[in-house]
């Protein structure tokens, strides 16, 4: 069968096996939107967790970065990995044992104000619209290849799909949706990683292929080197960022992790504080499947391109690069008129133009694999951005319908703040479908955003929350503010306003945009600390229940405040 049959059964299948799940577990309160009730096992959660952790961004895109920038683009499987372990260990027992559903709720209790916690929702609105940009601008690439659709209607499709389970089952459908979405992105991922790595080194395993040999004998990361170094390219193996960049990129991405929104509520959707640690635990077995095996897929999917193109005769082109020429994300210009493609460092004379988010999924064609291949993994990218994006759809819908809406009328039925949680995802679908069809950057960059704004705003607030009982309402909001405002506009200023000036040698202190939340988070620190110090210690309830939080005793069921 041809590659878009395939598709259209594989998507097809997992399409309806996501809404039929919806239906079946749709939230009929608001305990169930928000948290699942409450009663999602730890197995169960540990996949959804994992699911809605490997988004578009690392489903699609970080492979493609390693691809292309190699060395430098390991801060991304640092980063993303680090930041995990971190909000296992460091924070997710201690939120799940306040008993809060949000991150505004937890600040608006911990900070005793209303006001922080409208501060709150303003961070998490924006780290949650900049995050869902970049996973709906996955499921426009995906579409628009395997479906043969422009991109703006790629994006339209799987905002419906989204808006659908997302807006019915609230977190409850999401969360068992999300199972079966890890099932299938797990698979579709590893399949052609295990096809590819038996082609290039003989041996089925990715992680050990990649430190095998190709053919002729020549380990691969050393062939790859070679090859690239002919092309005018650095060195695969080699970094061309510098220390301080690559260092503040990671400790952004790490940071940031601990204070997603869409991440931390997931510790509420399990009974027990034990269920969060077990649970975390889980999705780091899951993710790590994944993120081990994307350097391999990287290298690759690198080889393979070169291998496929490289001085080739337009003519004599492979199938794949005329296919995905059809998207727009692949160009090819004969600038020299010699009939054949070049593809070099030099950006005058290369003549072939590969967008980075497609490697991972045009890695099976690039190979030659199975068109059942290609059809599976076209499934298990829309799985992983979809995935992600429904929840956070329902981060923006709890923020405006409980951390809002709620805070300045607490007197409205359950009913009623259902209805305008579904009516704000329905919104939020719409805001981030236009992000998705005009992206402020390719996938796993967009998504980098979104972590240094959560690591600018909402990590010193957290950690400090839990840690220190000196900490006051008056420390957090100017901290947050600061933290926000900070990093929000330096990345628009070189990402918008100026981008001809976004270089290292114009970049503050040598950090690009995607690591300045680093920055962001030290100054949140230090306008929370200074700002605390001179103004009145939180009541002595307060300073009481951050001392509770740390205790490891009354874990009892998430209760509904």
């Amino acid at each position: 069968m041809e590659i878009l049959t395939w598709t259209y059964i594989l998507v097809g299948i997992s399409f309806a096996l996501y809404i039929g799940i919806a239906i079946w577990s749709r939230a009929g309160s608001t305990q169930e939107f928000y948290v699942a009730g409450g009663g999602v096992s730890p197995l169960a959660n540990g996949m959804a967790t994992a699911a809605d952790w490997m988004s578009a961004a690392s489903f699609i895109s970080m492979a493609g970065i390693i691809s292309f920038s190699g060395y430098d683009g390991s801060v991304y499987l640092m980063g993303w990995t680090g930041g995990y372990v971190l909000l296992a260990l460091l924070l997710a027992p201690y939120l799940r044992k306040f008993g809060k559903f949000t991150v505004p709720d937890f600040v608006g209790d911990r900070y005793y104000s209303n006001t922080a916690k409208v501060v709150a929702v303003i961070c998490a609105l924006f780290i949650s619209f900049t995050y869902v940009a970049g996973q709906m601008r996955g499921v426009g690439i995906v579409f628009s290849r395997y479906l043969e659709v422009p991109i703006e209607w790629g994006v339209v499709i799987g905002m419906c799909i989204v808006l659908f389970y997302a807006v019915l089952g609230g977190m409850k459908g999401i969360t068992y949706t999300q199972v079966a979405q890890y099932c299938v992105l797990i698979f579709a991922y590893m399949v052609p990683a295990i096809f590819i790595s038996m082609q290039l080194t003989g041996n089925p395993v990715p992680q050990l292929g990649l430190g095998g040999s190709v053919a002729d004998g020549t380990p691969l990361l050393d062939k790859l080197d070679g090859v690239l170094g002919e092309l005018g390219f650095a060195a695969y193996t080699s970094g061309r960022k510098s220390i301080t960049d690559m260092f503040m990129i990671t400790l952004a991405l790490m940071v940031g992790t601990a204070g997603l929104p869409h991440v931390i509520v997931r510790f509420f959707t399990v009974p027990r504080v034990k269920d969060a640690r077990l649970s975390a635990g889980y999705a780091l077995v899951f993710i790590a499947i994944l993120y081990t095996t994307a350097p391999a897929i990287a290298a690759f999917g690198m080889y393979n391109a070169i291998e496929s193109t490289s001085e080739k005769k337009i003519s004599e082109l492979p199938a794949w690069i005329s296919t995905w020429q059809k998207t727009g994300l692949i160009a090819v210009d004969d600038k020299n008129d010699d009939g054949k493609v070049q593809y070099l460092a030099d950006p005058t004379a290369n003549e072939l133009s590969i967008d980075r988010d497609i490697m991972v999924l045009a890695s099976p064609e690039i190979a030659q694999l199975p068109n059942w291949v290609v059809g599976l993994v076209a499934a298990g990218g829309m799985a992983a951005a979809l995935s992600t994006a429904a929840g956070l759809l329902l981060v923006i819908s709890t923020s405006v319908s409980r951390d809002l809406f709620k805070t300045f009328r607490p007197d409205i039925s359950d009913k009623k703040e259902l209805r305008i949680a579904r009516i704000a995802a329905a919104g939020a679908v719409i805001l981030a479908g236009y992000f998705g069809v005009n992206p402020p950057g390719f996938v796993a960059e967009v998504v980098a955003f979104a972590f240094g704004l959560a690591a600018a705003s909402f990590f010193p607030v957290i950690i400090m929350g839990i840690f220190s009982s000196r900490i006051n309402k008056e420390g957090a909001i100017s901290g947050m503010l600061t933290g926000l405002i900070f990093t929000l506009g330096y990345i628009v200023y070189f990402k918008f306003i100026s981008p001809e000036l976004n270089s290292a040698e114009h970049w503050w202190f040598g950090v690009s945009p995607e690591g300045i939340g680093s920055i962001g988070m030290i100054l949140n620190f230090i306008v929370c600390v200074t700002v605390s110090k001179f103004t009145p210690a939180p009541p002595q309830a307060v300073q009481d229940m951050v001392q509770e939080i740390r205790i490891p005793r009354g874990a009892g069921k998430a209760q509904d405040h």
